[in-house]
């Protein structure tokens, strides 16, 4: 089956590509998580390196649940009917994702009944992230200092506040909400985090940002894209991270080494951590 999707997205890649977001780097050709967080963090680095009105900015980290199973076949077959997809395309890929059947077996004589999907795609396929990242291409902003970056499902808006004047960004987030709202994803504000990174002297944090009645928590470091990054900009949480991995690693290396093991079984071991 995924020869399949694969010879499929070939061939439907050339219709849609002009529609894909510039900000989304996953999925595409020449593009990769660390092409995502350079332009983050280049964007952030510019912005505050600009001093004469006192800049500060924020990053909100959003978190969806189970994103890819929010795709809805209907939503998505209207989007690619504008963006002037061949009508052939579209109707395969409401076949491909509608009436799949499962059901669950916890041995040959004991499973569920079987139940027609209609909603989200095929976990585990080639054409479920392409989908979601297509199906959200149209998420995008408009204030020049609001930026969605997008890895598949992983996204971060960074919001670079000139002064204290912060109107844009919680307007740009209401326009987010609001989007996802409509185009039925499953947002996990308890999950969501918000933070701000200010250089200037007595400095006081803004109030939190609410989300369908539940606050946003600001935090000092998060982990986006494998990347520890902190409201300081510095690498320190990441190498610290980095220090404890390596840590445990060799511990259970040098334990599996007084069994005489050789060293490329241990390289395995060390490489599957």
């Amino acid at each position: 089956m995924k020869v399949c999707e694969r010879m499929f997205l070939q061939c439907f890649k050339p219709y849609v590509d002009r529609f894909l977001d510039p900000l989304q780097f996953a999925y595409q050709s020449g593009r990769s998580c660390e092409d995502a967080i350079l332009v983050f963090l280049d964007r952030l680095y510019s912005h505050l390196e600009r001093t004469r009105y006192g800049n500060s900015a924020r990053v909100m980290v959003f978190y969806f649940s189970s994103a890819f199973n929010t795709i809805q076949p209907h939503v998505l077959a209207n989007k690619l009917l504008n963006m002037m997809v061949p009508a052939g395309f579209v109707r395969w890929i409401l076949d491909y994702l509608t009436n799949r059947s499962q059901y669950v077996r916890l041995s040959h004589s004991c499973r569920s009944r079987v139940i027609q999907s209609n909603t989200g795609a095929p976990q585990g396929t080639v054409l479920a992230p392409f989908l979601f990242a297509l199906c959200n291409s149209d998420c995008k902003f408009s204030e020049k200092d609001c930026n969605l970056v997008k890895f598949a499902d992983d996204t971060a808006m960074t919001g670079l506040i000139v002064g204290h004047d912060d109107r844009a960004y919680l307007h740009q987030l209401d326009s987010f909400v609001n989007y996802c709202d409509s185009n039925f994803l499953d947002l996990n504000v308890a999950k969501t985090k918000e933070i701000i990174t200010d250089f200037r002297k007595n400095s006081v944090l803004p109030p939190p940002v609410f989300i369908k009645g539940t606050e946003v928590k600001h935090i000092s470091s998060y982990k986006y894209l494998g990347v520890v990054m902190n409201n300081k900009l510095t690498w320190d949480d990441h190498v610290d991270v980095t220090i404890k991995k390596l840590h445990s690693r060799l511990y259970f290396v040098r334990k599996l080494s007084t069994f005489n093991l050789c060293s490329e079984i241990l390289k395995i071991f060390y490489d599957a951590l």
